[in-house]
């Protein structure tokens, strides 16, 4: 699998002399992800500098985003595009909460931005747009499409309204068709910090996050995949949506683990069952 550039911020000795038309595509909070599909039909995910041995390897935070390219992947359409699956390299973002409380029900965990190939140049970003809508998997979210070099001041470039939720941008990926990529940040973006959720014990850490809606919004995706909610599928479920959801917020006080949250919730999944 090959490993993805850091993105330099505009202005930095390592940013981009773009070349000819820019897209403007919008910086979801998150951390970047990759991914490769084995010939085995597995799918091998990595972050930014590392690759991921197994899942429990995979950041608490990027847990959903893993679930959900393993759900909706299109292999049988990947193998049907190219004669060697594991050539491809997908780049994206695991989404989750760093600052903004995005709306989570509508934002994908995952969204895709750039596709590496074993050996050939870039894609260029309408490429991989389509590549993505091919393959199941949701581009990140075109702000504005082949903007003129002219046209685009970084210094006084009005940052836009962000597509998932009622806020301005956190900032703009600026990519041309030659593979030049470069982060502008939104500086005077205000969002207050998250306020850590107050828990001093699994059992009210759980009461706060494992809610009845949430085992909900499990089991509709359950049922909507042909599967039966089990106890086990709907607490990885439930744990994934919250690590997301709510990261930084958890275990901040250092004295609850995980382990002991997942015994807890896994009485709640019992009992939302039995219900």
């Amino acid at each position: 699998m090959k490993q993805y550039p850091p993105i330099p911020t505009v202005g930095d000795d390592d940013a981009p002399a773009f070349a000819g038309h820019r897209w403007l595509l919008e910086a979801v909070e998150g951390s970047p992800l990759r991914f490769q599909l084995q010939a085995s039909g597995a799918i091998r995910f990595g972050g930014e500098r590392r690759v991921y041995r197994d899942d429990d390897a995979v950041p608490r935070e990027c847990r959903r985003a893993v679930q959900h390219v393993r759900e909706r992947l299109d292999r049988e359409a990947l193998r049907a595009a190219v004669p060697d699956v594991t050539a491809l390299t997908f780049v994206g973002w695991a989404t989750h909460r760093e600052r903004i409380d995005y709306e989570w029900a509508r934002l994908p965990p995952f969204l895709g931005f750039d596709v590496l190939a074993a050996d050939g140049g870039p894609r260029p970003p309408d490429a991989v747009e389509s590549i993505f809508d091919r393959l199941g998997l949701d581009p990140i979210n075109a702000v504005e499409r082949e903007v003129h070099g002219r046209d685009f001041d970084p210094d006084s470039y009005a940052f836009p309204a962000s597509a998932w939720y009622d806020g301005p941008v956190a900032g703009v990926l600026i990519r041309d068709k030659h593979g030049g990529c470069a982060r502008l940040p939104n500086d005077e973006l205000s969002v207050a910090p998250a306020e850590p959720i107050g828990a001093e014990d699994p059992e009210s850490l759980a009461d706060a996050v494992a809610t009845e809606r949430r085992f909900e919004q499990v089991a509709t995706r359950l049922r909507d995949r042909g599967q039966e909610a089990t106890v086990d599928r709907l607490c990885d479920g439930l744990l994934a949506d919250v690590y997301r959801e709510e990261h930084g917020r958890l275990f901040t006080d250092g004295n609850i683990e995980e382990s002991a949250l997942r015994t807890a919730v896994v009485r709640r999944a019992q009992r939302y069952l039995g219900g």
